[in-house]
């Protein structure tokens, strides 16, 4: 059926009338229709359909059909083949669009006898049929399409692998995360390896600039468990995520040893100098006007940043390691702003990078002193963050990430050395006054965030405690109207009811107190390191003891009232009232696993390893520290 052919309809243009059909026909896989249709047409399968100047070949290649596409160029007549080499709207041939399946090297095979000179043509962005097949990671096509033109020397082989951009085909596909390709590409046209884009950017460079594709997602859990069973679809995926890592970690430690970019690294002014008053400023300034000049360098000069500096900040530790195993010294790499691999580490967080640096012991006493171009020391750093820093999506609220940034001061402080604890920066600030002003904002909203969690966790508490309270007096099975003693007290169930309400009842209390002395903190910087992170963290801890002393009661109750034939009108109404601690629980259980990895992570930490590991006997932890910091 041909709907532009229909009774009713106005009668268009003949031209369009047969591009419409041609087109409903390649959409419908029509092979036998767009077949006829050709025939009847003067330039063939060669005939432009579309408004981006599409042929009909084009669309064919486009929509997978390689059969058909086979038959049309077998069926063109051999006065058209001239034509092989039209361009659509975008500058694409034939070519182009056959480079972008492995399943049409035959194709491309036959296209290339017809018509030699496609495998030199470009589209509008300079790019050749072989630098499509590597965007696409068509890795088939891309061997065949090489082995066209391995005939080149080096010179004559860069038209082939660069577009206009001076974009190389090593660069596009560490860019499309082909690496199995990226990788077999470094191996053939080692030339490629040093060459820059636009940017500036080798190819080591770009792949330092994206962590993600050194990541592992997690292979075990019980919701992936629970959505592999019975289907291959997640092992699918997992594999599929093994070979990538196992691909691009190949690909760094290749590309590492071929790599000597960061030889061309510039070390600025020495200002391994602590200042400490404020005198002195026009030495200062000077010494900032020579930052300064180091600075503006021309746009052909620029060094950009080397793959050291770009993998400490994308946080890449493979690519980290891999040039500190084979080039130890290019730790001394200095950016254009002053700041050395250790700065950048400490500034992006990246703790697993800051760790190996600090086990390089000869280095590390020169890179601790070295100032960045700002007048900034390494503690100095910590309260530099970068714009576009996001922490980790499942540590909850501001409170933990200031306890992170205090404990990341404490860290960094540890390895600075003594005189440089009162240095000041340009702006007239030690790192610590400097930490301040930087973290003010999220000082308050931490004590907001505090503030709020533990009011409502203290209407929680209060609420089962009353629950609890009310319990004792209204027990299981009621009072014996004589003696006054609980008819079920003889029950084994009715000793666990006992116990366990006693428990939750103190708990909650417990647990209330906590919370109080939370909201009447004073809130000072040094209280955000442990006291009140571990003040939460017992309150929390009780809360949901308190929570599970009222379960298990629950249990009990029922059992007590089903084993004295108590009605079910009464069962159900116990029940019922039960909902709203549990709703309450939900609703705040979710914090409760952060504030355990927020415990834990300090459990890593050298200094304080003295903390128990067990929350709930660790009131010693929230005790004011006033000795290990000079935070107000």
């Amino acid at each position: 059926m041909e709907p532009l052919m229909s009774p009713g309809t106005i009668e268009i243009d003949r031209k369009q009338k047969i591009n419409g059909n041609l087109y409903y026909a390649l959409m419908k896989g029509d092979k036998k229709r767009v077949a006829e249709l050709c025939q009847k047409i003067q330039d063939h399968a060669l005939h432009v359909i579309t408004v981006n100047d599409d042929t009909v070949l084009h669309m064919a290649t486009y929509a997978k059909e390689a059969s058909l596409v086979e038959n049309l160029l077998d069926e063109l007549p051999s006065h058209h083949l001239d034509k092989l080499t039209r361009q659509n709207g975008v500058g694409n041939t034939i070519l182009h669009e056959t480079a972008t399946s492995n399943h049409t090297v035959a194709i491309a095979d036959k296209l290339l006898k017809r018509a030699p000179g496609l495998l030199g043509m470009r589209n509008h962005n300079g790019e050749t049929a072989l630098f499509r097949a590597a965007r696409y990671g068509k890795t088939d096509m891309f061997n065949f399409l090489a082995a066209k033109v391995s005939g080149y020397d080096e010179s004559g082989l860069q038209f082939y692998v660069q577009r206009s951009d001076k974009t190389t085909i090593l660069h596009m596909a560490i860019l499309s995360l082909h690496f199995d390709l990226a990788y077999r590409i470094a191996l053939d046209y080692t030339h490629l390896i040093g060459q820059k884009d636009a940017d500036g950017m080798t190819g080591l460079q770009l792949l330092s600039c994206n962590p993600s594709a050194f990541k592992l997602e997690p292979e075990e859990g019980f919701i992936n468990l629970a959505k592999s069973y019975g289907s291959s679809a997640w092992r699918e995926k997992v594999q599929k995520q093994k070979q990538l890592h196992r691909s691009v970690v190949e690909l760094a430690k290749f590309l590492v040893r071929k790599d000597t970019s960061w030889e061309l690294t510039y070390s600025s002014i020495d200002q391994s100098k602590p200042k400490i008053h404020k005198y002195g400023e026009k030495g200062g300034q000077e010494r900032q006007e020579v930052h300064l000049s180091n600075k503006i360098l021309d746009k052909e000069e620029s060094l950009g940043e080397t793959p050291l500096i770009l993998a400490t900040k994308s946080g890449c530790v493979e690519i980290v390691e891999e040039i500190l195993k084979l080039y130890p010294q290019a730790v001394e790499h200095i950016d254009d702003e002053g700041r050395n691999v250790l700065h950048v580490a400490i500034k992006y967080r990246q703790r697993k990078i800051f760790e190996l640096v600090k086990g390089m012991d000869v280095p590390m006493k020169r890179l601790t002193r070295k100032i960045d171009g700002d007048g900034n020391s390494i503690l100095h750093t910590v309260g530099r963050k970068r714009k576009d820093f996001v922490s980790d999506e499942k540590m909850e609220g501001p409170a933990f990430l200031l306890q992170e940034e205090l404990l990341w001061f404490e860290r960094v402080k540890e390895v600075t050395p003594s005189h440089f604890m009162n240095h000041q920066n340009n702006m007239k600030l030690t790192a610590e006054g400097y930490f301040i002003t930087a973290n003010s904002e999220l000082r308050n909203l931490a004590k907001e965030w505090l503030k709020t969690t533990a009011e409502g966790c203290s209407v929680v508490a209060v609420l089962i405690a009353t629950v609890a309270f009310a319990a004792a007096y209204t027990v299981p099975g009621g009072p014996n109207q004589s003696t006054g003693v609980p008819v079920l007290v003889n029950k084994p169930f009715f000793v666990v009811f006992t116990v366990t309400d006693v428990l939750s009842l103190t708990f909650a209390l417990t647990s209330v107190v906590t919370f109080l002395s939370i909201l009447t903190s004073p809130f000072r910087f040094k209280d955000f390191k442990h006291t009140l992170p571990n003040k939460l963290m017992v309150g929390f801890t009780f809360l949901f003891l308190s929570v599970a002393m009222m379960m298990v009661a629950f249990g009990a109750t029922i059992i007590l009232m089903i084993y004295s034939k108590e009605s079910w009108t009464k069962i159900t109404l116990y029940a019922v009232s039960f909902i709203p601690v549990g709703i309450f629980a939900l609703s705040y259980f979710p914090l409760y696993p952060s504030l355990s990895k927020t415990y834990n992570l300090l459990q890593k930490i050298p200094f304080i390893k003295h903390i128990p590991a067990i929350p709930w006997i660790s009131f010693k932890c929230c005790r004011v520290e006033t000795t290990d910091t000079h935070f107000p």
